[in-house]
């Protein structure tokens, strides 16, 4: 049968475009929208069809997006959006962009089934000149749809011709007859006119008779400047841009009034003509009022800078800019063109130079007024500074007992908040620019410590950075082990076997050889291991027990007796765990140590003996509009079930610690795809008319970024819904009785919250607070359950489910996944926590999908746990545990045949509940459209049920043992798990790895593959690219319309009054509150104790905001 799909794609499958003009383009993601895997393969293609990609990545508002794209002098923006509100959000860039005179920069967007057909077609109207769907990637393919963008991006961004027309799109989005816009008077040119500068730098970059003209006035103008120029220059990857944006921070902080500007080049590929210019997106402080920012492509130049930054520095110092800092692209050891342009050298690099010898060969050395040794926490930085001073002294003739701390060189760690290193750099980097410019820039920070060679403490021991490989060891050890131990037995079973054999023969010497067979027996016995042998004398008890129709186990200390077998309607007995039947010790031995029964080590086949009876493990993800309205989802979803399983989703605003605002890319996100949460009231109504504190209560909080916050909204709502019981009983409680409320509260509350912050940088894209900040207020939130006892709810929730979703495959989100889990581990043991105190809090959270290695995902996870627990980590049987949600894969729901989606969702869970995960939360068919519907919830919460009820091989709990399929599957699985915890180890763990941005680019080369799959046909997806209806081949086709369940715009200003009149009413208490929160995180106190406090009397943004200014904002990596 001939794939439609792919027939079309080579229709398709276009060269790329080649422009006339040279087109620069900004790409992001909305606002508050982590979802970067799809715009980070458009800037890709878009570079690879020789455009300059000037690259934001996720998170990006719209002031922050026309900002760049003004000052970068685009001809267009491309942004995905896929959490909601691109009604708004779109519509107010447009509006942005041509308040501000840039009618000409063109808007592109997409946001896969989320931006409705009617939609795109509003958004056309409002001046969008192009909003794909996936029907347009189908029909277009990828790079159709770039050569669609381009096609409406190739004019000039300047009139150098006199042939100036207003820009008037048509609508097929193209600009009719546009030649450029208009050149300001020179004399108009100051630190406000963004537009302006940019286009003058236009014209330098493009040369000609237009800027030789114009030069001797820009020339004129600069003369008279003062601007001092810092030239920062090294190696590729020495942290250049994060060390300037910190620059930049501390001038903003210790100038304001003053304007500073930044130039930064990147390289053009050579055989495209295409660019990333990546430098922005480090960028956390360019933004706003006083600083200015360019990238600059390479271009033909064959320099580290192009010629244009030159005329550039010109332009800047005639508009009045008080500070200029001049980034060049990654240096070699011979490049030093950069102290030939500007007042001030500096050299920054890293410790990974080699040998000593090689400081020798580097020019810059000799030449640069300041050396930076950046990433100063890497291993062998302080034999690195002295090397540095070393040849320092002898490249500049220095005597040798003279005191190298006057030496301009700094050890700095430019990713560390506050760092004394850059504190000190910055002060001397201002003392010579007002020295030599004759300048009068400040340069005290009030408060910050100051040292020319940086001051930091480790995350965990370097010693430990090891832990990965360490595991893998220990994992092939044990494997090693029992498969020895499993031959010996083997050996020893046909010895006792043959002696058997010849005492049944009789006669005196096959009696003698009897004896010696099993002497030699019982030796080979004896090199068997405690734990083994263990194992081997409870199988014949443990067969008795599973073989009877009732099963008696003990749960903490309570012995519990359960039927143990379902009767068909033909009368078959089927027992719940069907336990394998061996002749030989030695398989035996393999099923216990490699298998076993559920309940018991290495828990393979499941932690529990048996799943409960009384409450199913389903899970249904709520949270839209308001608190009010998600609090009448939950009673819903649970109104037919004794025990209430809340799993909350929030919206994109709350997931990324902000409140919610009448701005319109705000505004527009409010309620949308989560419930808005943003004061404890909030979370009051949230869960109102719940007992949290009934053992059948558990909730489960899908936050990351905030999640400390989140957490003690939630744990001070149990509280107070215990003390409102108590009120009305007895009365106000005392000081003592409160407090023995609360105790007894915190005990009690059952749930999760995820707060996995690892996996956030890698793949989810939902950090807010800097990465070791925001690892240890995970670890002070453990602290504070073992301290108060807490032993019932999750402390994290260590996802895969959202590497997955990203873009890796089963194996690399199992393996990443695990690798974050231990890396949790190392830490809090660091922290002096004990390993048995902290195992049980932690939990985690798969994906399920459609690929083979999905089937044994659960059970790989589980014997990798508790082998290390045990063998590595000394844990009991609880810490040994690993419990897990799934939930079945987003990524799988596709737009196109919707009605598809359930039967690939009845398939995950199947795996799902034969792997025997914890809980699971099945997706509604609907959901890569809108947040679902009644209807479409009702049919995935049926889809569990059905197979918990009505499939028949579902009542027995061990299905999946004994496949040699599955049991290879496991293996293999395993092994390779293994395999990319020593590759991670290579890098210096999780966190080193995180550094280097190799989880990320693996994540992203494994969504790209399946992108690319998907889109040629070669990965049949059905419904998608083959077994397409043929409706939809036809030219006029138009996706049905589904309803829609979005928030209203009355319910986002209630959300709005809320938080105001919360806001009003605890006006007194804010400050102060917010000061003490500052005070502990400073103090190195638990800040988890004091947010109990703290949100009693203050907004989720109020906070986060308050704990930037103490804990330092992430930092977007490409």
């Amino acid at each position: 049968m001939v794939n439609p799909r792919i027939e079309e794609y080579k229709k398709v499958k276009a060269e790329p475009y080649k422009s006339k003009n040279i087109i620069r383009m900004v790409t992001a993601t909305s606002l508050f929208d982590g979802h970067d895997a799809t715009i980070n393969m458009i800037r890709r293609i878009l570079q690879a069809s020789g455009t300059e990609v000037i690259h934001l990545g996720h998170n990006r508002s719209v002031d922050e997006i026309v900002e760049a794209a003004i000052e970068e002098d685009v001809q267009g923006i491309a942004v995905t959006c896929y959490q909601g509100g691109h009604m708004e959000f779109f519509t107010y860039m447009r509006e942005r962009l041509d308040g501000l005179g840039c009618k000409h920069i063109r808007i592109f967007g997409g946001g896969g089934g989320v931006i409705r057909p009617n939609e795109i077609d509003e958004l056309k109207r409002r001046g969008m000149s192009g909003i794909y769907s996936p029907e347009d990637g189908r029909r277009m393919g990828l790079q159709g749809m770039i050569n669609h963008v381009l096609m409406r991006c190739d004019f000039p961004t300047v009139c150098i011709d006199g042939r100036f027309v207003e820009p008037k799109p048509d609508s097929e989005g193209f600009l009719q007859d546009f030649h450029g816009m208009q050149l300001d008077e020179v004399e108009r040119l100051n630190p406000l006119n963004s537009a302006g500068i940019a286009r003058f730098i236009t014209v330098a970059e493009t040369g000609g008779e237009v800027w030789q003209k114009i030069k001797p006035s820009i020339e004129k103008k600069a003369s008279s400047s003062k601007c001092g120029v810092i030239g920062i220059t090294g190696t590729g990857g020495a942290g250049k841009s994060s060390l300037c944006d910190e620059l930049l921070r501390r001038f903003k902080v210790t100038n304001q009034g003053k304007n500073i500007a930044i130039l930064a080049a990147d390289p053009t590929k050579k055989i495209t003509g295409g660019a990333l210019l990546g430098d922005r997106i480090r960028m956390n402080f360019v933004y706003g009022e006083g600083s200015y920012m360019r990238s600059f492509a390479t271009r033909t130049s064959g320099s580290e800078f192009p010629p244009a930054m030159i005329e550039a520095v010109k332009i800047l110092k005639a508009a009045g800019f008080d500070l200029i800092l001049l980034e060049t692209s990654g240096i070699g050891q011979r490049d030093s063109a950069i102290t030939q342009v500007c007042d001030l050298s500096v050299y920054v690099m890293t410790s990974e130079y080699g040998a000593s010898t090689q400081l020798e060969k580097i020019d810059m050395l000799d030449l640069a007024d300041v050396i930076v040794l950046n990433k100063f926490e890497r291993r062998g930085s302080e034999d690195a500074i002295r090397e540095l001073r070393q040849h320092y002294r002898r490249s500049r003739g220095i005597e040798p007992l003279s005191d190298y701390s006057n030496y301009p060189i700094f050890g700095t760690i430019a990713s560390q908040f506050n760092d004394p290193g850059i504190n000190a750099l910055f002060e001397h980097l201002i003392r010579r620019v007002n020295e030599k410019c004759k300048t009068d820039l400040k340069f005290e920070i009030q408060g910050a410590k100051k040292s020319i060679i940086t001051e930091f403490k480790h995350m965990f021991p370097p010693e430990r950075v090891r832990y990965l490989g360490e595991i893998a060891e220990t994992c092939r050890k044990y494997r090693k082990r029992i498969k020895d131990e499993a031959q010996i037995l083997s050996e020893a079973c046909a010895l006792e076997k043959a002696a058997d054999h010849l005492e049944k023969e009789g006669g005196e010497e096959n009696e003698s050889q009897a004896v010696l067979l099993r002497k030699r027996a019982s030796l080979l016995m004896e090199k068997i291991s405690p734990d083994s042998r263990e194992a081997l004398e409870g199988w014949e008890s443990k067969e008795t027990q599973y073989s009877g129709e009732y099963l008696s186990y003990i749960v903490r200390d309570k012995e519990i007796k359960t039927e143990f077998v379902t009767e068909t309607l033909a009368g078959t007995k089927i027992p719940k765990v069907k336990i394998p039947h061996f002749r030989d010790k030695g398989d035996l031995l393999e099923y216990l140590m490699f298998q076993n029964v559920p309940g018991e080590f290495p828990y393979t086949a499941g932690v529990y003996q048996l799943k409960r009876t009384d409450e199913d493990p389903k899970r249904q993800f709520a949270g839209e509009g308001p608190p009010e309205r998600t609090n009448a989802r939950f009673h819903y979803l649970s109104r037919d079930d004794r025990a209430k399983r809340l799993s909350t989703a929030f919206d994109s605003v709350t997931l990324y610690g902000n409140d919610p605002d009448e701005r319109p890319d705000i505004f527009g996100k409010v309620g949308e795809s989560g419930v808005s949460i943003c004061t404890i009231e909030d979370m009051k109504k949230l869960y109102a008319g719940f007992d949290l504190c009934d053992p059948n209560t558990s909730v489960s909080m899908t936050i990351n970024g905030p999640a400390p916050i989140i957490l003690a909204f939630f744990f001070n709502t149990a509280i107070q819904q215990q003390v409102e019981k108590w009120r009305k009983l007895h009365g106000e409680p005392t000081k003592e009785q409160y407090e023995r409320i609360k105790a007894d509260t915190l005990r009690t509350v059952r749930g999760t919250v995820q707060a996995d912050i690892l996996k956030e940088d890698q793949g989810q894209n939902t950090c807010i607070f800097s990465i070791d900040f925001a690892l240890r207020m995970m670890a002070d939130v453990q602290e504070y359950f073992i301290k108060h006892d807490v032993r019932n709810f999750y402390s994290v929730s260590i996802s895969g489910y959202h590497i997955a979703e990203a873009g890796a495959n089963p194996i690399t989100q199992l393996a990443f996944t695990l690798a974050n889990g231990f890396t949790y581990v190392e830490y809090y043991l660091s922290r002096g926590m004990n390993i048995d105190d902290f195992g049980p809090n932690l939990s985690f959270f798969f994906s399920n999908g459609m690929d083979a290695e999905y089937s044994v995902l659960g059970m790989v996870a589980r014997r990798i746990w508790a082998v290390a627990m045990r063998y590595k980590y000394g844990g009991n049987d609880r810490t040994q545990k690993l419990k897990y949600h799934i939930q079945t894969s987003g990524r799988s729901l596709h737009e196109q045949d919707a009605q598809f989606n359930d039967i690939r969702t009845t398939l995950q869970a199947l795996l799902a509940i034969f792997g025997n995960c914890n809980s699971l939360h099945t997706n509604s068919y609907d959901e890569a459209i809108t947040t679902p519907t009644e209807e479409s919830v009702r049919r995935a919460m049926a889809i569990q049920m059905i197979i918990n009820r009505e499939f028949g091989l579902s009542k027995n709990e061990n299905p999946f043992q004994g496949s040699y399929i599955v049991e290879w599957l496991t293996d293999y699985v395993e092994e390779e798990v293994l395999k990319e915890f020593e590759r991670l180890s290579e890098r210096g763990g999780v966190l080193g790895a995180m550094e280097l941005q190799y989880q990320r680019s693996k994540i992203q080369e494994e969504s790209l593959h399946y992108e690319m799959k998907k889109h040629d046909g070669s990965l049949p997806i059905i419904g998608v690219n083959t077994y397409i209806d043929p409706k939809r081949l036809q030219p006029d086709y138009r996706e049905p319309e589904f309803e829609l369940r979005r928030a209203t715009k009355e319910e986002k200003e209630l959300q709005l009054r809320n938080l105001r009149e919360f806001q009003a009413k605890v006006a007194p208490y804010t400050g102060p509150a917010l000061e003490k929160l500052k005070k502990v995180a400073v103090s190195g106190e638990n800040i988890f104790e004091e947010l109990m406090e703290t949100v009693k009397y203050a907004s989720l943004g109020q906070i986060v905001r308050a704990l930037y200014e103490v804990g330092g904002q992430y930092r977007r990596s490409m």
